[in-house]
């Protein structure tokens, strides 16, 4: 909903929290970086940030105008988003071309998020690059990728370019910790470390297996539950063993 819940990627949150405080903004960014660690989750939280009317003073969205609530309620005509793997085709980047041409009805900015963009087939590139270079000064086009590499130069050097980290285990334990609490789940800090551990970097992973064990273990998450679903080797049995 907000930056200040986007997980590990303080430094990225914290600038184009800046970028929007200092209206500072580039025409085109390129967010990549492994699954899970928030790219489209920043770019959703950007395009619904920069569109608000009444922003705070530590440039959050507020959740109350006319266009937060369009956004929350999964209505707003401000942000297209086109995932890239299903609609890599000349066709499809003709038609987001053509809505770039209509000007947004509320708010400042029309955001365009493409969600895997090195899907794109060579001729969408194309397609794509006249609008990218001399876009309106309304349209904001956010590019989300796992594989920077196989993106053209020609795009990536018209985009500002964020590289997301892998998030760390301490961090998702955290985030997982309050998760918990908020739920009503009681679990155990090693089982949280250990699924941290398993989701590699990934929060989305962690949550998903998160998930999987309280269906597993209902609302008491165990360590030794937590090992046994996911067949992971028991550190505190080894560790016991070898001393």
């Amino acid at each position: 909903m907000t930056f200040d819940t986007v997980v590990g990627q303080g430094s990225i949150t914290n600038t184009l929290k800046n970028a929007i405080r200092n209206n500072t903004l580039a025409q085109a960014f390129l967010f990549c970086g492994p699954r899970g660690v928030g790219k489209t989750t920043c770019a959703r939280i950007m395009a619904k940030t920069i569109n608000c009317l009444n922003p705070t003073e530590n440039m959050e969205a507020c959740n109350e105008c006319e266009s937060c609530r369009a956004f929350n309620n999964n209505a707003s005509f401000n942000i297209y988003e086109l995932d890239a793997a299903s609609n890599n085709s000349v066709e499809d980047i003709r038609s987001l071309v053509d809505q770039v041409r209509i000007p947004p009805q509320i708010g400042q900015y029309k955001v365009y998020i493409i969600d895997e963009v090195h899907m794109l087939s060579a001729a969408a590139f194309n397609a794509f690059l006249k609008t990218l270079e001399e876009p309106p000064a309304y349209a904001k086009f956010i590019l989300a990728t796992t594989e920077k590499h196989k993106i053209i130069p020609t795009i990536l050097s018209r985009c500002q370019i964020f590289d997301f980290k892998r998030i760390t285990v301490d961090d998702i334990a955290k985030h997982l910790a309050f998760v918990a609490q908020s739920e009503g789940v009681n679990a155990e800090p090693e089982a949280l470390n250990i699924i941290a551990q398993k989701a590699d970097g990934a929060l989305r992973d962690a949550l998903s297996i998160f998930d999987q064990m309280v269906s597993f273990s209902g609302k008491n998450i165990t360590y030794k539950d937590v090992i046994d679903n996911l067949n992971v080797l028991d550190c505190k049995a080894t560790r016991a063993t070898s001393s």
